[in-house]
This record gives C-alpha cells, structure tokens and sequence, in this order.
C-alpha cells in the first residue's frame, strides 16, 4: 500500500493550495481517508476525514475553508485549501484506515503518506 501527497507549496495568506492523495495497493471502497497537519513544534493534528461512502468532517479551526472530498475512480483524495492563514503552515499528511472508521484519531490509521510542505506567508 502505498499513499503519495503532493500539492503543497508556499502562498501568500488568503491564497489556496489543493493537496492530493494518491492511493495504491487498496480499493477505494476498503479504506476511509484522513488529513492530518504538523506545524513546527508541534504534535500532529486531524484536519478532515472522509468515510469510504462520502461522509465528510472538517475540524473547527478549518472549517468553512478546508473540503475534503475523493475520486473513487482516480482512487484519491484531495483537500482543497482557501483563505489560507499563516497558522496552517505545517506538513500535510494523507493516512488511510482500513477499521471502517472515519476518525481524527491517528492511532487508528495503518497507512500514512510521507508528507507535503505547505507554507503560508503573512
């Protein structure tokens, strides 16, 4: 199984970035999909999730400009990003949970991605 992110980058504060989530070595009805995001210093936290049958939720401090969403023929998923802040510099991480679980609770994800940067100036 293998999880590849891309689309991080730097933006100025305001602007959007879409991250993606390639997923290979599992169906795209067999695992739910997390973000996750790790500012310097800092642990790692849950930014959005979405069920293998579409259900989505975003944390507060994202919500209403971060949408998680998945192309079940592409077999990816995307989290696109707008009005971007200067606190939602970190690194990105897409996981994959095969429990039949969507959840912000990291121990509960078998597969993670290595990581896109996004860096967000003031």
């Amino acid at each position: 199984v293998q999880l590849q992110a891309s689309g991080g980058g730097l933006v100025q504060a305001g602007g959007s970035l879409r991250l993606s989530c390639a997923v290979s070595g599992l169906s795209s009805n067999a695992y739910d999909m997390g973000w996750f995001r790790q500012a310097p210093g800092k642990g790692r936290e849950g930014v959005a999730c979405i069920s293998r049958g579409g259900s989505a939720y975003t944390v507060d401090s994202v919500k209403g400009r971060f949408t998680i969403s998945r192309d079940i023929d592409k077999n990816t998923v995307y989290l696109q990003m707008v009005s971007l802040k200067p606190e939602d510099t970190g690194v990105y991480y897409c996981a994959a949970t095969t429990r039949n679980t969507a959840t912000m609770t990291t121990d509960l994800y078998n597969y993670w991605g290595q990581g896109t940067q996004v860096t967000v100036s003031s």
